[in-house]
C-alpha cells in the first residue's frame, strides 16, 4: 500500500513541530512538504526524516508539485481558512485544528468539500480526553438544569473562550434541548464577573503561565454538584488524535467536524 502523502503547513510553530517528527516516524504515512511563512532554506532541517522535505513559503506551488494527500494545520482561523481553500481546490484532504473558525467557515470548507469530492476533518481539540470529557458532557447535560464552564489556557492564547468551551458548551445544549438557567445576579461588583454565556452557560477563561490547556465543566442540582475535568500535561497527547485523523480524512468526503465523530462516541 502506498503511503499517506502530507503537507504541514505552519510547521515551526510548536504543534507543527510535534506533528512533522509524529508522522515521520509514523509506518504508512511519509511527510513531502512543509510550509512556513518566512523561509531561508530549501529543506526541513528535521534529523528524524529519512529524506529531505521541502521546505516552502507558498503552499499552493508546493502542493502542485509534491502529490500529496493530507495538508495539516495547527496555524490560526485567518491561516488554516487560506491553506484549505488552496489545498481543497487542488483535490488535496485536509485536517484542521485551529480554533477560532467561525459556522461561517466550517459551511464554506463542506462546500468547497462537495464541489472538490475530497474529505476534510476539523476538530477544536483533538485531545482523545478531551473528547471523552465533551461526550460526557452532553451525556450529563440531560440531567442538570444548571451548568458553567472553566476552561485554563496559557497566558500567551489568542482567542477566548476557548474552542473547546464553545463546543462543549453547544453539544451540552443540543443535548439537553434547550437552555440552560443562567442565575441573575442582582449587583455586580466587577462587570463580566459572570463571564460569557453561550445558551446559560457561563464560561470562564483563565489565561495564566503555568497552565497547558484545560478544562472543567461543572453541574449542579438541588443538593448536588457534578464535575468533569480534564488537563493537557503535554502537547503529546494531540498526536493520537491528529494520527487517526490523517488515516481517516482520505476514507471521507466533505466535513467531518470533532474528533468524536472518528472515535464513534
Amino acid at each position: 500500500m502506498e503511503p499517506i502523502r502530507v503537507v504541514i503547513n505552519g510547521a515551526f510553530g510548536r504543534m507543527g513541530q510535534e506533528i512533522t517528527k509524529a508522522v515521520v516516524c509514523e509506518p504508512g504515512f511519509r511527510v513531502v512538504g512543509a510550509v512556513e511563512k518566512e523561509v531561508t532554506q530549501q529543506y526541513l532541517p528535521l534529523t528524524e526524516a529519512p529524506e529531505l522535505i521541502v521546505l516552502s513559503a507558498d503552499l499552493d506551488s508546493l502542493l502542485k508539485s509534491c502529490d500529496a494527500d493530507v495538508v495539516v494545520d495547527f496555524t490560526n482561523a485567518e491561516v488554516s481558512m487560506a491553506a484549505a481553500r488552496t489545498a481543497i481546490r487542488q483535490r488535496v484532504n485536509v485536517v484542521i485544528g485551529t480554533t477560532g473558525l467561525s459556522q461561517q467557515n466550517l459551511t464554506e470548507i463542506e462546500k468547497l468539500c462537495q464541489v472538490h469530492k475530497v474529505g476534510a476533518i476539523v476538530a477544536p481539540n483533538f485531545s482523545l480526553g478531551a473528547a471523552v470529557m465533551i461526550h460526557l458532557s452532553r451525556l450529563a447535560a440531560r440531567f442538570f438544569d444548571y451548568a458553567e464552564i472553566i476552561e485554563m489556557h496559557h497566558d500567551n492564547k489568542a482567542d477566548a473562550p476557548s474552542g473547546t468551551a464553545i463546543a462543549t458548551a453547544r453539544e451540552m445544549s443540543q443535548a439537553r434541548g434547550k437552555p440552560f438557567v443562567h442565575p441573575k445576579v442582582t449587583r455586580k461588583v466587577l462587570s463580566s464577573t459572570r463571564g460569557g454565556k453561550l445558551d446559560g452557560i457561563a464560561i470562564h477563561s483563565l489565561r495564566l503561565p503555568g497552565f497547558m490547556a484545560g478544562q472543567e465543566v461543572i453541574f449542579s442540582g438541588a443538593g448536588e454538584t457534578l464535575s468533569l475535568r480534564h488537563n493537557t500535561i503535554g502537547r503529546e497527547c494531540y498526536l493520537p488524535g491528529v494520527i487517526l485523523a490523517i488515516k481517516e480524512v482520505t476514507k471521507r468526503k466533505g466535513l467531518t467536524y470533532g474528533l468524536d465523530a472518528l472515535l464513534k462516541l
